[in-house]
């Protein structure tokens, strides 16, 4: 297979500055090492080709060309506090996180802020319960703690998620959940939403039931094409966009155009070899990246890397070629918005 780290592409708009509001760090090594189970946001397949990605190989991305200014991290169970209460072992990833972000900050490793935004995990179905895991992610970064992402990924087709086959259905609709959630707007904290697309309806609900908390949506909510959704995603992009329109009503809700490059969606892009160009990735994502630009406007989209993850069909400098591909046609006040204002906007940066 190609190394995908080997093909390289001219950048495009290289003085365009970049906010990177998704991105994941973690050691599967030394979980591996430890006897522990190693992060689980991807498959495999697909990790097994970063299984190392910290602050140096995140830097390497980073100054690949584009020029990326500051970084928002999202959750993928990483760095846990191997003791302690159950439900307080979450918040050593934002101990971590915060200590890279810190290292970023004193100016060492160039001007780009990595980790700026903090986004951890904590169990909301516990209710009132929570309350604690709040408050001890935000003493724990309280300059860039922004908030909490509990996925809700489900399928009645236990091949569609593999490995990341571990929530009950219809958690976003849960009364346990419910109250967890509660708890975020009171201390100012915002919600990242993962999940599939059959799923959508339950985040359209939950974003009715609580329209005072911020809520922003992963991934252009995962639309599917393996398993038993193989050879389907095309039927099923109406339902989708339907979704995403009605998602879209609620004001205070937000999109991640990206994660368009993992297994979930099966793109001939995914794992193709050789590793496929930014024109063919623009082409393949457009219909979905410009659906939701439509329904959400560009002041409420943003565009996302998901890396490593995303490393399923190409590296980090040309999946922001894509990017910038299918925004080519915007302004260049709509593309402040699309690759760093909204970003900075919904997570306070």
């Amino acid at each position: 297979m190609t190394d995908i780290a080997t093909v390289r592409e001219t950048i495009l708009e290289p003085d365009l500055p970049i906010v990177d509001p998704h991105h994941h760090l973690w050691d599967s090594t030394a979980a591996q090492r430890a006897a522990a189970p190693p992060p689980t946001h991807g498959f495999t397949k697909v990790t097994s080709r970063a299984p190392r990605y910290l602050l140096d190989e995140l830097l390497a991305d980073l100054n690949s060309g584009h020029r990326i200014v500051s970084t928002v991290y999202l959750q993928c169970g990483s760095f846990y506090r191997s003791d302690g209460p159950a439900h307080m072992r979450p918040v050593g990833e934002t101990e971590f996180v915060n200590g890279v972000a810190a290292m970023t900050a004193s100016g060492l490793y160039g001007p780009v802020r990595a980790c700026a935004g903090i986004m951890g995990h904590a169990d909301l179905t516990l209710g009132d319960a929570v309350s604690e895991t709040l408050e001890g992610h935000l003493a724990a970064a309280p300059a860039r703690f922004r908030g909490i992402r509990h996925s809700a990924s489900w399928d009645a087709d236990p091949e569609v998620l593999g490995p990341l086959n571990r929530n009950k259905q219809g958690l976003y609709v849960a009364d346990a959940f419910r109250e967890g959630f509660s708890k975020l707007a009171p201390l100012g904290l915002s919600f990242d939403a993962w999940l599939l697309e059959p799923q959508l309806p339950d985040l359209i609900d939950l974003a009715r039931a609580f329209p005072d908390t911020p809520i922003t949506l992963d991934h252009v909510g995962t639309p599917l094409g393996l398993a038993s959704y193989a050879g389907r995603r095309d039927e099923r992009f109406g339902v989708w966009r339907d979704n995403i329109r009605e998602l879209a009503r609620s004001p205070l809700v937000s999109v991640k155009l990206g994660g368009l490059a993992m297994v979930f969606c099966n793109f001939p892009s995914f794992l193709s070899d050789p590793a496929a160009p930014s024109t063919q990735l623009a082409a393949e994502w457009k219909p979905y990246i410009e659906a939701c630009i439509e329904a959400f406007g560009v002041e409420r989209c943003m565009f996302e890397s998901n890396f490593p993850v995303d490393r399923g069909a190409c590296d980090y400098a040309t999946l922001w070629n894509a990017f910038k591909r299918i925004a080519a046609g915007y302004s260049a006040d709509e593309k402040t918005a699309l690759f760093s204002g909204t970003a900075s906007r919904v997570y306070r940066l």
